[in-house]
C-alpha cells in the first residue's frame, strides 16, 4: 500500500552495485578468517570476554538458549513458509516468491560456505551445550539478517502508516541485534562470525531485489490489447489530496513513469483543498480534455470526483489512499498504491451505481457505497483523527467499543414510494454495496451495477445482543434472528426517524437529522477495474 523503498525505484544496476559491494567485503572477512590474519584475532578477543560476562549472570542463561532455539533453523524456515505464503494470500506474488529465494540461498550459502572456510568454534563455549560444526559464518546471524532485511523491505513497500512501518523496520532491526548478541554471548560464534553472517544476509537481500523486484508487474501483461476508439486521445489528468500521500514529488513521479510506459500523455495534476475535496478540480480536468482522471485520496474524495464526472463518460481511476477505502475494495482494486495505478492506467472501464441523497439540513447530495443512520453513523462521528492517523482502521474499532449501546431509534421507512412502515433499530445501512467497514459483507445480495439499494436494520436488545446478531448476519444465518435483522430492497429508499440522529455517507458524518431521502442512479459513472484475463 505504500510507496516502493529507494531501492526498488532505482535502475536494477544500482541494488546491483551495492549487494556486489557486500559480497566483496563478505569474501574479504571470509579470506581473512580462513588465512587467520592478525586482524581476525584482534576483532575476536572480545568475544571471550563477553561470553565470560553472561557466565556470570545466570539468570541469562535460559533466555539465551530460548533466543537460539527461536531462531534456530526449524523456526525461521516456519516463519519464511509463513512470510512467503501471507504474501502469496494477499496477492503480492512476487514479494512472496522474492521471499522463498532469499531464505533458501541464505541457508545453502552459509552451509555451502561453512565447508570451504572450515573454521572450528570457539573453545569457551559452554561444555554442556558444545557445538563441533563450523562456525563461520553464523547461520543464525545469516537467516535472521535476511528474514528481517526483508521484513523491512515488504513494510516499506507495502505499510503505509510511517508510525506502523517505522515500528516494524525498529522491531526488525533490534530482533536481529538480539540474535546476533546471543551468538556470542553464547560462546557459539566468534564476532567475526556473527559480521560475516550479516554481511551475508543482507547481501542476499539487496542481490535478491537486484535479480528479481518484487514489484507487482502490470496486472494487464498477458492481456490482449482493449479496443480504443480513439487512439490519439490519451490526455491523463489525477486529482490528488495531497495529504493522503507521504511525498507529492514522490507519487508524481512514480505515476508518470508508469502513465509513459503505459503510453498515456504526461499527467494533468489538480490538488485538492480543504475547500474543495475534488469536485473542482474535476471539473476542470473535464474541461481540460481529460479522457481519464485518477483519484488518489479517502473516499469523500473519490466520492466528489466520482459525482462530478457521472454521466460525462470520462473514466475514473480510484487510487485508494483513504482508511476505509469502501467503493475500492468492492470493485477489488487493490490497496497496493503502484498496482491500483496499473489498474487505472490498463484496467477496463465498468458503468457503476450512483445514488442521489437529499435530507433535512443537508443540501443535495450523494453517496457510491452506502448512507447509515444510527450506529453506524455514530462510530464515524466518535472516531478519534489522531489515534486515526497513526493507527488507521484501529480507531473505527475503539469508536464502535464506545458506540455500541446508541439508543434504539424509531424509525419509518418507504421502499420504492409505498406506504411508510414502522421499526425500530440501532442502526440503519443502505448499501450500493455488499462490504462495508472491515470487510463486514453485511449486505450479501448487493451489487454496485444492479441499479438497486439494500436496506438493513439491525437492533439488538441488549449489550451481549450484539456478538450473536453479528454472528448470524457474517455466516447469513438470520431465520432465528427474529425482528433483531430486517432487510428490503428498492431503487427509492426514504428513511425517517423520530428525532435527531447522527447520519453519514460513504463514512463521513453530515451531522445529526431526521431523514434521508435516496435514488439509486443505474449505471451513472464509468470506473476503471482490473482487467478480467
Amino acid at each position: 500500500m505504500a510507496y516502493p523503498p529507494w531501492v526498488l525505484d532505482r535502475p536494477r544496476k544500482t541494488p546491483l552495485l551495492a549487494s556486489l559491494i557486500l559480497l566483496v567485503l563478505f569474501a574479504g572477512v571470509a579470506a581473512a578468517v580462513a588465512a587467520e590474519w592478525s586482524v581476525v584475532a584482534d576483532l575476536d578477543a572480545p568475544g571471550a570476554d563477553a561470553k565470560e560476562w553472561a557466565g556470570d549472570r545466570s539468570w541469562l542463561a535460559d533466555p539465551l538458549r530460548w533466543i537460539e532455539v527461536a531462531f534456530g533453523t526449524l523456526w525461521m524456515t516456519v516463519a519464511s513458509t509463513v512470510l512467503a505464503v501471507a504474501m502469496f494470500v494477499k496477492g503480492h506474488r512476487r514479494a512472496g516468491v522474492l521471499v522463498a529465494i532469499v531464505m533458501a540461498a541464505s541457508a545453502l550459502a552459509t552451509y555451502g560456505v561453512k565447508v570451504l572456510v572450515g573454521r572450528g568454534r570457539p573453545q569457551w563455549q559452554d561444555p554442556e551445550y558444545f557445538l563441533h560444526s563450523n562456525a563461520f559464518p553464523s547461520g543464525h546471524t545469516t537467516s535472521t539478517a535476511a528474514f528481517c532485511g526483508l521484513v523491512i523491505l515488504l513494510a516499506l513497500m507495502l505499510v503505509r502508516r510511517a508510525a506502523i512501518r517505522r515500528l516494524v523496520c525498529t522491531v526488525a532491526v533490534l530482533t536481529f541485534v538480539l540474535v546476533a548478541a546471543d551468538r556470542i554471548l553464547l560462546g557459539r560464534h566468534f564476532p567475526s562470525d556473527v559480521l560475516g553472517g550479516t554481511l551475508l544476509g543482507v547481501a542476499l537481500v539487496v542481490l535478491g531485489v537486484a535479480l528479481y523486484n518484487p514489484l507487482p508487474r502490470s496486472h494487464a501483461a498477458k492481456a490482449e490489447p482493449l479496443p480504443d476508439p480513439f487512439p490519439s486521445r490519451r490526455n491523463l489528468a489525477v486529482v490528488l489530496n495531497p495529504i493522503k500521500v507521504e511525498s507529492v514529488e514522490q507519487f508524481q513521479a512514480m505515476v508518470a513513469q508508469m502513465a509513459s510506459e503505459a503510453g498515456w500523455n504526461e499527467p494533468r495534476w489538480y490538488l485538492t483543498t480543504v475547500e474543495d475535496s475534488g469536485t473542482g478540480q474535476a471539473e476542470q480536468a473535464a474541461v481540460d480534455g481529460a479522457d481519464l482522471v485518477i483519484v488518489c485520496g479517502g473516499d469523500g474524495t473519490v466520492r466528489e470526483v466520482c459525482a462530478e464526472l457521472a454521466g460525462t463518460g470520462i473514466a475514473v481511476g480510484v487510487v485508494p489512499a483513504g482508511t476505509g477505502n469502501l467503493l475500492a475494495r468492492n470493485l477489488e482494486i487493490p490497496l497496493f498504491i503502484r498496482a491500483a495505478v496499473d489498474v487505472a492506467l490498463t484496467g477496463q472501464d465498468r458503468a457503476i451505481d450512483m445514488v442521489a441523497v437529499e435530507g433535512d439540513g443537508l443540501e443535495p447530495s450523494h453517496f457510491m457505497v452506502m448512507a447509515g443512520m444510527g450506529f453506524d453513523a455514530a462510530i464515524m462521528e466518535g472516531v478519534n483523527e489522531d489515534i486515526k492517523k497513526k493507527v488507521g482502521w484501529l480507531a473505527y474499532v475503539l469508536s464502535a467499543l464506545k458506540a455500541l449501546m446508541f439508543p434504539a431509534m424509531k424509525l419509518e421507512i418507504s421502499i420504492d414510494d409505498m406506504p411508510f412502515t414502522k421499526h425500530r433499530a440501532r442502526t440503519c445501512v443502505i448499501g450500493n454495496v455488499g462490504s462495508l467497514q472491515g470487510g463486514m459483507m453485511l449486505l450479501p445480495d448487493a451489487a454496485i451495477d444492479d441499479g438497486q439499494l439494500d436496506v438493513v436494520l439491525l437492533y439488538p436488545r441488549r449489550f451481549l445482543s450484539w456478538i450473536p446478531l453479528v454472528l448470524r448476519v457474517l455466516t447469513r444465518r438470520e431465520r432465528n434472528a427474529g425482528e433483531s435483522v430486517a432487510r428490503m430492497t428498492g431503487r427509492k429508499v426514504v428513511v425517517r426517524a423520530s428525532g435527531d440522529v447522527p447520519r453519514q455517507l460513504d463514512g463521513d458524518t453530515i451531522g445529526v437529522g431526521t431523514e434521508l431521502r435516496m435514488e439509486c442512479i443505474h449505471g451513472r459513472v464509468l470506473v476503471r477495474v482490473p482487467r478480467t484475463l
